[in-house]
């Protein structure tokens, strides 16, 4: 367990963008992580009105990382331009490591480490790669070392066909070395554990589409989406290209299901988007930016990491949520906003149930009654990666950066940004509007 609150006030979220999230393929294919990277930052700084030289520290949420970049962060930033004496760190906690690098940032500043942070979230699902079998570096290496033709020619023949058959590491890494579970198995595990029906979980998707295409109509997102400028031609990308306004419940109703093709209810279509995509946000000390006249979109109160059995990962946000309240002494039905983020309708689905039911509170929380029941009109009110995809180190941010826009545009004053993470754990950020 990892957790920690604040007083209001103290730790500042000024100024925050994201790029558009495209499907993995599409029309940001050709964009590498650092580059998303580098461009959120350089929009971040500019409308934070900050000198890059007067920050303290760089933080980047990032699940696959780059061959070509270690520690990605660093790379990121200093083509960001900041300056060569900021240091920088990637942080990883699978799908929530965007949300991480908020934590990383709000606890350095809650801590007297840093005054000013930059944090961000990237992935480009686009570039993960295909991976070729660990026998195959034995050929390699023999090519690599002849010198004669004939050693050349020797080490030819010793390939075999096997050795070209490469790996998806992108389906290696959507399956959990822990319970063996691919991400999607895990879900239709808490489908059947808490009876979330198919019609629920795409009557949810449906939702998500709907709520994006509107919130996309009405520019709600025009505020947080900045243009990148990508392939051969160099095109603007402005927006998100996974969402389908025209999407039917007809439509949702005739795909297969994917993970369990004779009982399974987890469908391409009730799950997320594999996506391409960036967020960052700068997070100050809060005096300090009262002091220089930030406007200020929000506060950091409190931040908490739980773990919990791997093949039912998708509860975490449960009990992070849980412990985030018990350690802040707010009660659910004083948050005016969450943000869950949609790895598959049924895993959400399934975390508004556990939060209500008074027998898993008791049993898995220890709480003498539930947390309470999260009213729909109040969860991911702009749709969520179902629409508009998942690219795993960003994802966190994106939430955080869009409940602290929504909560501006309607007053609220308390929220929370969730995620669920492979391996078994939950993130939960508690964000603050005076």
């Amino acid at each position: 367990m990892v957790a920690w609150s604040t007083d209001n006030g103290s730790i500042a979220v000024i100024a925050g963008a994201r790029t558009p999230f495209s499907r993995a393929g599409s029309e940001l294919r050709d964009a590498s992580m650092v580059d998303l990277a580098r461009r959120v930052m350089q929009e971040t700084i500019y409308r934070a009105g900050v000198n890059p030289r007067d920050l303290d520290q760089v933080v980047l949420g990032n699940v696959v990382m780059p061959a070509d970049a270690a520690n990605p962060a660093r790379v990121a930033a200093m083509q960001a331009g900041v300056t060569t004496s900021v240091p920088a760190m990637t942080v990883q906690r699978n799908c929530a490591s965007g949300l991480e690098s908020i934590a990383q940032a709000a606890s350095d500043v809650h801590n007297g480490r840093a005054a000013v942070v930059l944090a961000a979230g990237a992935e480009s699902m686009s570039n993960v790669p295909l991976l070729f079998p660990i026998e195959t570096l034995g050929p390699v290496q023999s090519m690599m070392k002849a010198r004669t033709a004939g050693q050349k020619l020797a080490a030819l023949a010793s390939f075999r066909p096997r050795h070209f058959k490469p790996v998806a590491a992108l389906e290696q890494g959507l399956t959990d070395p822990l319970c063996g579970m691919i991400m999607g198995r895990t879900a239709e595990v808490l489908a059947h554990e808490f009876a979330i029906s198919r019609a629920d979980q795409d009557g949810f998707a449906l939702r998500s589409h709907q709520r994006s295409a509107d919130a996309a109509a009405s520019g709600r997102f025009d505020d947080q989406i900045i243009p990148v400028y990508a392939g051969r031609k160099h095109k603007p990308v402005t927006a998100d290209n996974g969402v389908r306004g025209e999407q039917s419940s007809e439509a949702l109703a005739k795909l297969r299901p994917l993970f369990d093709r004779r009982d399974g209810t987890v469908t391409v279509g009730n799950a997320c988007q594999i996506t391409d995509g960036a967020a960052a946000v700068i997070v100050m000390n809060g005096q300090r930016a009262r002091a220089e006249g930030h406007e200020v979109m929000g506060y950091v109160r409190a931040y908490t990491t739980e773990a919990l059995d791997p093949s039912r990962m998708g509860l975490g946000p449960v009990f992070a949520i849980s412990r985030l309240l018990h350690t802040t002494g707010f009660e659910l039905d004083e948050i005016g906003l969450f943000e869950i983020n949609e790895a598959f309708a049924a895993q959400v689905l399934a975390c508004v149930e556990a939060l209500a039911s008074d027998r898993f509170c008791r049993d898995e929380l220890g709480r003498s009654s539930a947390v309470g029941r999260i009213d729909p009109d109040c969860l991911n009110v702009n749709g969520g990666a179902i629409a508009m995809g998942h690219p795993v180190g960003a994802s966190g941010t994106r939430i955080a950066l869009n409940l602290l826009t929504e909560m501006r545009r309607r007053h609220v004053r308390l929220g929370i940004a969730s995620l669920c993470a492979a391996g078994g754990q939950g993130s939960a950020l508690l964000l603050e509007r005076r």
